[in-house]
């Protein structure tokens, strides 16, 4: 596809997490309500649709996500899906915990940063492999990076040890790969890096009360047309605001 052609709308949620004291269904009825209304050409959930990794709570969640009338709805683990042997219901919903779909000269590539029962994340050296070769099946796309974990600290979030234990090798396997724009969440704090060509956007909860700070419960809209990029922080019930805008070299 010619990059000026190019033209795809995704709509990023972060950290549901169903079954939680502080989960707060209206919020997520509504952003989901929103969504549908934007209309995406893809939707990625990045992680943590659940408290504990119980079987009930990822149930919940996957009802809750069956409502978008998108058809590309993308998901990888939180920490949180993880716990009590959580994967294992991860993979009965929401199939594979590696992910990867081209369309509309966009390829995103989404992977499972957890390891069982613990907070921080990993990726692995034995993957890298593996994401380079998702990425550079179609080298002209507009590259999308998914996971759930930080790859750079997000400021606000008190002494961070969450972020992925490998992430300086990730960081140089995706800046070699070209990729535009990296997804995730965790630690319910959005907030948007640059790193060199590549933006580093992270989104807080959409559903839940906890907040740190003067946060507020959000999720992003990333529209892609031709080689600009707009990036919106939306709020349910709230409106929108733009918070990142770049043009793809």
């Amino acid at each position: 596809m010619d990059n000026k052609s190019r033209s795809c709308v995704i709509a990023h949620l972060s950290d549901l997490h169903t079954g939680s004291q502080y989960f707060v269904s209206n919020l997520l009825d509504r952003a989901l309500v929103e969504v549908n209304e934007v209309n995406p050409d893809v939707v990625v959930v990045t992680g943590d649709l659940t408290s504990m990794g119980y079987r009930q709570e990822f149930r919940e969640a996957r009802e809750y996500l069956d409502r978008l009338s998108c058809s590309d709805v993308m998901v990888v683990p939180g920490n949180h899906d993880s716990r009590n042997v959580g994967y294992a219901h991860f993979e009965r919903l929401f199939a594979t915990r590696e992910t990867v779909l081209h369309k509309n000269g966009v390829t995103i590539v989404g992977v499972d940063s957890t390891e069982p029962d613990l907070d921080y994340g990993r990726i692995g050296r034995h993957r890298y492999p593996w994401i380079k070769e998702a990425f550079m099946e179609r080298p002209d796309d507009f590259k999308v990076f998914m996971l759930h974990h930080h790859l750079l600290p997000i400021p606000g979030t008190g002494r961070e040890r969450n972020i992925v234990n490998d992430a300086g090798d990730v960081l140089e396997v995706l800046v070699d790969c070209g990729v535009h724009l990296v997804l995730s969440g965790h630690k319910h704090v959005p907030y948007a890096w640059r790193l060199q060509d590549m933006w580093v956007v992270n989104a807080g909860t959409v559903a839940t009360l906890r907040l740190r700070g003067d946060t507020k419960p959000c999720y992003n809209i990333v529209g892609i047309s031709g080689d600009h990029v707009k990036i919106s922080r939306c709020y349910p019930f709230h409106g929108s605001e733009v918070i990142v805008e770049f043009d793809a070299g």
